[in-house]
């Protein structure tokens, strides 16, 4: 596509030395050695990005007070006679967003404030209309138009939205509003499989709705090992009405009536809800900040970068959402440091070389019931490499503490190659997983043998770690 570049002359232009769009991790780019640098803030939605707002902190509040809900639910296990007798949504709400708020606007005023006299905050939706020009339209009408010497796009991603007929027409939700609602729904359907989906499914269902997952592939979390996978739609298909392999035929709503006509193997139904969430995906905001039609390499609006974090466009860099295909908050931060680096060095104020981003073992991890954690190939992953593989399985309950926790359906996965005898890939299933997998990340970076991982060191007994040392000794 040609680059959009609109004519200049007799436009007004604010120059900066940096002008950065987001202010989620790319917020962090501005410290003590940016401070004789004029730096332009923009930012269209509430400051603080994805993460702080919408994304991963409030969600995992909302998920640990899920977490409690079911274990009082499932304490007769340990001969415990308990009950959830009612659930205060509101009070749950509250708790998140009254902590998540003031943070919110405590960052933005600081931003503001007397402590930061060479940023200049600018509140409006950016638009790229030249190399390094950006347009921002206030929500008053106006739109100023600023110039950087450099520019960094941090303007992350947003809800994928499918193309169900009349979906657009109705009321929904998705995971930036449905946190906040004002009434806990009796009934919801969420449309997707994914870990958005499968979270948000976990929280709504632990506090007395009853939901409807319907998805379009055979199993949830597809990219997930397919063991892994394959158990966690097992188990949440036992509290949740999990509906895999559909075809979403129409979406419709009458009053505050939702309903879903839905095609399964051919067999047609129609499911009702008081509220419907649409969890399938994000994408990347590329498009919407016009980096393609200015220009820019781009790839369905994921903004293309080389390793250091350079677009195509001399002085733009960009990173996290808007131009990485790992969606990750800890890989957005990790990002940042880097190119923070790369800026002065670009600028000739600080030693070369450039930093890059080593993301080979790029961990993540999903807070549904039960929790899951993952990091490097999954077995197809492997086996599609042609890799001499060995791979180990050892179940919770084959640990002391898994005894304790009366667990039958968690598990460690471990893929290492035969030869070399380095871990490919660790997935796990259930609780702590996010915790546990910790290690073996750690392992993974500074290419410790899986002999050196298991006998290398003391495990707590009777610890839950324990799980990962006899998976470990498996291989």
């Amino acid at each position: 596509m040609p680059a959009r570049i609109i004519d200049m002359s007799n436009e007004t232009i604010e120059e900066f030395d940096l002008v950065i769009v987001g202010t989620g991790s790319g917020n962090s780019i501005p410290g003590p050695e940016f401070d004789h640098w004029k730096i332009a803030i923009v930012e269209r939605g509430l400051f603080g990005g994805t993460c702080l707002n919408v994304g991963c902190i409030p969600s995992k509040m909302f998920v640990y007070a899920a977490d409690v809900a079911q274990i009082v639910r499932t304490a007769d296990a340990y001969g415990i006679e308990a009950e959830v007798t009612g659930v205060n949504w509101s009070a749950i709400r509250d708790r998140v967003f009254g902590r998540i708020d003031p943070i919110v606007e405590g960052g933005e005023n600081y931003r503001l404030g007397d402590e930061c006299p060479n940023i200049t905050v600018i509140k409006g939706e950016g638009l790229l209309v030249g190399e390094r020009i950006l347009d921002i339209a206030s929500e008053d009408g106006g739109v100023r138009r600023i110039k950087g010497r450099h520019m960094v796009l941090g303007a992350g991603a947003r809800p994928f939205l499918p193309p169900y007929p009349g979906l657009t027409d109705v009321d929904f939700h998705t995971s930036d509003t449905v946190m906040r609602l004002d009434v806990l729904p009796e009934r919801m359907v969420i449309l997707g499989g994914g870990y958005i989906a499968s979270e948000l499914g976990h929280v709504f269902s632990a506090f007395g709705c009853k939901v409807t997952m319907l998805n379009r592939g055979d199993r949830l979390l597809r990219r997930e090992d397919e063991d892994i996978s394959r158990r966690f739609t097992e188990l949440m298909s036992q509290r949740v009405d999990v509906r895999c392999g559909v075809e979403v035929r129409n979406v419709k709503q009458e009053g505050e009536t939702f309903s879903v006509d839905i095609n399964a193997g051919g067999e047609t139904a129609v499911i009702e809800a008081d509220a419907i969430l649409v969890a399938a995906g994000r994408v990347p905001n590329g498009d919407l900040i016009g980096a393609e039609s200015c220009g820019i390499d781009c790839e369905d609006g994921r903004v293309l970068v080389d390793e250091h974090f350079r677009t195509s466009m001399p002085g733009v860099w960009a990173f996290g959402d808007i131009s990485n295909i790992h969606q990750l908050k800890h890989l957005a931060n990790a990002e940042v440091k880097a190119l923070r680096h790369n800026l002065l060095v670009a600028d000739g104020e600080s030693e070369g070389p450039m930093r890059r981003v080593n993301s080979a073992f790029v961990p993540h991890a999903v807070f549904g019931d039960p929790q899951i954690a993952s990091v490097g190939l999954t077995e197809k992953e492997a086996i599609e490499k042609g890799l001499p593989l060995s791979v180990a399985s050892k179940e919770y309950g084959a640990t002391a503490y898994g005894w304790a926790m009366e667990d039958s359906e968690s598990f460690c996965k471990l893929i290492a190659n035969a030869e070399s005898r380095q871990l490919l890939g660790a997935h796990i299933i259930g609780p702590q997983a996010s915790t546990l997998i910790q290690q073996l990340i750690q392992g993974m970076e500074f290419g410790q043998t899986v002999d050196e991982l298991a006998s290398g060191q003391f495990y707590i007994h009777p610890a839950l770690t324990e799980l990962v040392e006899n998976a470990l000794l498996d291989l």
